[in-house]
């Protein structure tokens, strides 16, 4: 009797070890978040710039093996067994316990999974801590010589950019990254970033959704229906989360500066055309904005204006809303305050690059 209660007491360790380990780890890295939330310069020296470079590389060196998106196939197979489960349980082929139990045993892997392989990237310090540069205080006449300055540049930069492009793109916005890691604060090479198309690109234009990192397998993904004059920019900003660059207005500074500062005009126009978007959206308010819409060469006014209806025509309402609640909720739950507004801090995350660019040129 004695031999056969330590054999029951093992096997109902042995279960209870299993039904709680997900749980267990999901704590760990629940409290190893909170820790990161007031850390960000451990985040940056031992996970950021240690230990996520290596997970990176492993990463993205397995799923550019594949052609196709994982993270998308992942997502369909996940839904697939969801219902699968429900119709189960439903049916009484399962308990309904058992069901429930696998749900939140599922939720906590992937949760603690994310963070492990690259979510305590929204915890490392900003890029004017990790680059040191001096922070710029709103200023209007600032705002406005800048202003002026995009226009310029993207009239003198226009050029007309066609998808057969695209492969080249690709490799000059990588040697891109390369000439500029040291000013944007990231590791590099950091693995390998092979662009895939969204396999459900109707469904994500319908909520102006134009790329995204599937963090899961290292993917950058673009949306199919992104235009020729978009490419270069989108494909720098989903470039620059697989860096590690988890805030949205940093991922459109690396996008910008990269583009720009390359010797090709198509990574150029791209880059001003798109940061234009940006500064005329905070020009709005004010009483002149129509003066500098003037300034704007007749072929750039014409790709703004079918860039809108573009994504106008694709647009569902109740998709784009959903979408947007729903990431503005993810944003603010990894420490992005501002949710989907940090896109827009682009404009202040600019004035402060090119504050620093001009006061670098003066001491030297």
């Amino acid at each position: 009797m004695k031999k056969i209660w330590i054999k029951v007491t093992k096997n109902n360790v042995r279960k209870i070890i299993l039904i709680i380990w997900p749980f267990v780890l999901a704590l760990f890295v629940f409290i190893s978040v909170r820790f990161a939330v007031h850390n960000s310069r451990f985040i940056e020296s031992y996970y950021s710039t240690g230990i996520y470079p290596f997970i990176a590389k492993l990463f993205s060196g397995l799923s550019k093996l594949v052609p196709f998106s994982l993270w998308d196939i992942f997502w369909v197979l996940t839904i697939v067994l969801l219902i699968a489960g429900l119709i189960l349980a439903i049916f009484r082929k399962v308990k309904w316990r058992w069901y429930g139990l696998r749900i939140l045993q599922s939720a906590a892997i992937l949760y603690a999974f994310f963070y492990c392989v690259w979510g305590f990237n929204y915890f490392r310090p900003g890029i004017e801590t990790r680059v040191n540069w001096e922070r710029q205080k709103p200023d209007e006449k600032v705002f406005r010589s800048i202003l002026d300055s995009i226009i310029s540049y993207t009239n003198s930069n226009y050029v007309s950019v066609s998808p057969s492009d695209y492969p080249a793109i690709d490799k000059l916005i990588e040697e891109s990254y390369r000439k500029n890691s040291k000013e944007l604060g990231i590791n590099y090479p950091n693995g390998s970033r092979r662009p895939k198309t969204m396999i459900f690109s109707s469904f994500f234009a319908k909520s102006g959704v134009s790329g995204y990192f599937g963090p899961f397998f290292n993917e950058v993904h673009l949306n199919y229906f992104l235009l020729p004059m978009e490419y270069p920019f989108v494909l720098a900003h989903e470039k620059a989360h697989q860096f590690g660059i988890t805030n949205e207005a940093e991922a459109n500074l690396a996008a910008f500066i990269v583009c720009t500062t390359s010797d090709d005009r198509r990574l150029q126009y791209s880059g001003y055309v798109n940061l234009l978007v940006y500064f005329i959206s905070d020009a709005s308010q004010m009483k002149d904005v129509k003066d500098y819409i003037r300034k704007m060469n007749k072929p750039v006014l014409l790709d703004l204006r079918f860039q809108r209806r573009h994504w106008q025509g694709l647009r569902n309402i109740t998709l784009d809303k959903v979408q947007t609640a729903a990431n503005n909720a993810y944003l603010k739950t990894n420490n992005i305050e501002e949710g989907v507004k940090n896109y827009n801090q682009v404009v202040s995350l600019v004035i402060s690059y090119y504050h620093n660019s001009n006061h670098d040129r003066e001491k030297h």
